[in-house]
């Protein structure tokens, strides 16, 4: 197969290749989060305060995250459908225009909330007790945004570009970093949880300028030219709109951090603030594979896409479909077994661990079915729908988990596990949605594409980009 065609070779060996080090390379971006937790939990005699404290500062940084994702993830697909158009001078121009958007963006972020931390600490459920571990992380982490912002969404043109192994490298140089600076800041300096976060921008700084170096380089296809940096309105549009489903994904899921946190502090106290800070640290590294899954079969649905390769398209969908419920199904089985070791890896609080057990297995009860949920998400993301791509991350968050996240601690007892049965409720009802609606738009309209194609009829009713 010439490099990064992906209308040639097997597809599941297409999208495992970009998959694997895509997975490998964001399992390992998670030790960020937690190596953070582990060692914070460790800390003698404030390890259960500065846990929370460190859960409180979540939000924040998945906001942040939730921008860099905004324009990494509009402008990879895209910049993967003009590759395969073989229009190179317009996924160089999306790239360049993505790049400048992320770093204004960076800047913005980290002066606006900067400035108005304190009252969003104490909404997203901070105590007297709790604000000032949550405080220090997060004013330190602040200065890390532009960071952040550059290596997780330029990195996105890394892989669309098909340098799927570049691209595990950024998040492994800044893993790696954080592994060995994380003890010797937070113990061998004794700055509790402000040596995390100090450990934390330096290992974020490493990312964005491995992705610099590769970008500028003589290896990647489009690098970052300052001709195409302009911005164009129509094309930041573009990048944007389909964006915004990643954008909003993570700004519902600090949304949903916030409710729950507020709620279990109404109802509970401290101690499941915590619990769910743990619950939510497993949940990210055992979803991660189906996430990276997903991440690596978007170039090439992308990629096929553009290329007219509408059969493919289809088996592309079929593969990822397989692999998601498959790996799903197996993580569900290992946190079901093995809910009290997950806990004590992140405390040895027999409070919070035993607090915690019932709350796990709650939370993690149809884990299978957000494959279902990641799945349509993807498709319709890579295919450029952005009018469905954003609908489905409205309706799983902000119209079933947030309203049911304050309702059900009304009805059930304790009220504390009603915040915990809203994710699973979500993930069914969610999950069928997306990829029930996924399959009954993108199915047909491939078939007839490909009927058109072997007719000779060209395809221009297709409206790929809503």
């Amino acid at each position: 197969m010439k490099s990064g065609d992906f209308t040639q070779g097997s597809i599941l060996s297409n999208i495992m290749s970009m998959a694997l080090p895509i997975t490998l390379g964001q399992l390992i971006n998670i030790l960020y989060s937690v190596v953070d937790r582990i060692y914070i939990g460790r800390i003698p005699g404030t390890a259960s305060l500065a846990l929370t404290g460190l859960g409180l500062s979540v939000p924040v940084t998945t906001i942040v995250m939730a921008f860099a994702n905004l324009y990494g993830m509009g402008g990879g697909p895209l910049c993967s459908i003009e590759r395969g158009k073989k229009n190179d001078t317009e996924a160089q121009a999306i790239m360049c225009n993505s790049f400048v958007l992320l770093t204004v963006t960076g800047v913005l972020l980290t002066l606006i909330i900067f400035r108005l931390k304190r009252p969003m600490l104490y909404l997203f459920g901070a105590s007297d007790e709790t604000f000032p571990y949550a405080n220090d992380y997060l004013t330190i982490y602040l200065l890390g945004t532009v960071f952040v912002m550059i290596s997780l969404g330029m990195n996105h043109f890394i892989n669309a570009q098909g340098f799927g192994k570049t691209g595990m490298i950024t998040i492994m140089s800044g893993a790696v970093s954080n592994i060995i600076l994380d003890p010797v800041f937070i113990f061998g300096f004794d700055m509790g949880i402000r040596g995390a976060a100090i450990a934390t921008v330096i290992s974020q700084f490493i990312s964005a300028a491995w992705v610099l170096y590769f970008l500028t380089g003589k290896k990647a296809l489009f690098t970052l030219q300052h001709s195409a940096m302009k911005l164009k309105a129509e094309r930041v549009g573009r990048i944007c709109a389909l964006g915004l489903s990643g954008f909003i994904v993570g700004v519902t899921n600090s949304a949903v951090s916030v409710v729950c946190n507020a709620t279990l502090q109404a109802c509970g106290s401290d101690l499941y603030v915590g619990v769910m800070t743990v619950i939510n640290t497993v949940r990210e590294v055992i979803s991660m594979p189906v996430t990276g899954i997903s991440s690596g079969a978007q170039p090439v649905i992308g990629y096929n896409y553009g290329a007219g390769a509408w059969k493919r398209v289809r088996g592309c969908i079929k593969v990822l479909s397989i692999l998601g419920i498959g790996y799903t199904a197996a993580a569900w089985i290992m946190v079901s077994l093995f809910a009290r070791p997950l806990m004590s890896l992140f405390t040895s609080d027999t409070n919070l661990i035993e607090a915690g057990i019932p709350c796990f297995h709650i939370y993690y009860a149809a884990f299978v079915m957000m494959s279902l949920q990641f799945t349509g998400q993807s498709v319709f993301q890579a295919l450029g729908r952005s009018k469905q791509a954003i609908f489905f991350s409205l309706l799983r968050k902000v119209i079933i988990v947030i309203p049911l996240t304050i309702l059900l601690p009304k009805v059930m007892t304790p009220g504390v596990y009603g915040v915990f049965a809203a994710e699973p409720i979500s993930n069914v009802l969610g999950g069928i949605a997306c990829y029930a609606t996924m399959l009954s738009i993108m199915l047909p309209e491939l078939k007839r594409l490909e009927n058109s194609k072997k007719l000779n009829i060209p395809p221009q009713s297709s409206k790929h980009q809503s």
